[in-house]
């Protein structure tokens, strides 16, 4: 059984990991084969943009994936639970890292919602 500290860890790697993957810029070259982003110009001027899943098969199913935040943080959860749980002495520092970064995560946004 997870301690609440434990599972406040896991949870906050899990938030970074899974974003890490969906949005982040820097990741982007995951994602390319996988979508398509199309911008539109609205009547009014704005520019919307949104991500078309490529292909067929696995592809799209990867694609899917990729675009999803609640399936993939289910796999990134997954994969440090799993980690945490087998082999802590190389998923510790890790889990840790990103757990840190999901609140320095968490903090900046809030702070720049603050200063709006």
């Amino acid at each position: 059984m997870l301690t609440v500290f434990e599972f406040v860890i896991l949870f906050l790697a899990s938030f970074r990991l899974t974003r890490l993957i969906i949005y982040d810029t820097i990741t982007a070259f995951l994602r390319k084969p996988f979508h398509e982003v199309i911008e539109e110009e609205q009547p009014n001027g704005a520019i919307v943009t949104y991500m078309q899943v490529k292909g067929t098969g696995l592809r799209a199913w990867i694609g899917e994936l990729l675009s999803c935040y609640w399936c993939s943080g289910i796999w990134c959860t997954t994969f440090f639970y799993v980690g945490y749980l087998f082999w802590p002495f190389l998923f510790k520092p890790l889990i840790f890292i990103f757990a840190i970064a999901g609140c320095a995560a968490i903090i900046e946004v809030i702070i720049s919602r603050l200063l709006e």
